[in-house]
């Protein structure tokens, strides 16, 4: 009984996993992201895979990248919540 316990909380966070991935996928296109940026290639914008280069390793690089978008520092100001602009740094960063 605990077995099939462990295994549904197994299914269930990986189920959750990829939902959180493709909503992060859904932001970048609903948001017009991957107008200017591609994930292997520089566009308008930098590459998503040389910005994840750039920020890997660094503590808080999600939350940093989120505030800018946000801010419009350095970047289009894009018109989001929180949480869709979570999703898609993070969809942007890649795993960790």
């Amino acid at each position: 009984m605990k077995a099939m316990v462990f295994v549904l909380a197994v299914a269930g966070a990986l189920a959750a996993g990829a939902a959180w991935a493709q909503a992060g996928t859904d932001v970048l296109k609903a948001k017009g992201c991957l107008n200017c940026h591609d994930l292997d290639k520089k566009k308008v914008g930098p590459a998503f895979k040389d910005v994840a280069a750039k920020y890997k390793g660094k503590e808080g690089a999600a939350g940093e990248l989120a505030a800018k978008l946000k801010a419009g520092k350095g970047h289009p100001k894009v018109q989001a919540s929180d949480a869709e602009l979570e999703a898609a740094v993070r969809q942007a960063l890649g795993p960790k």
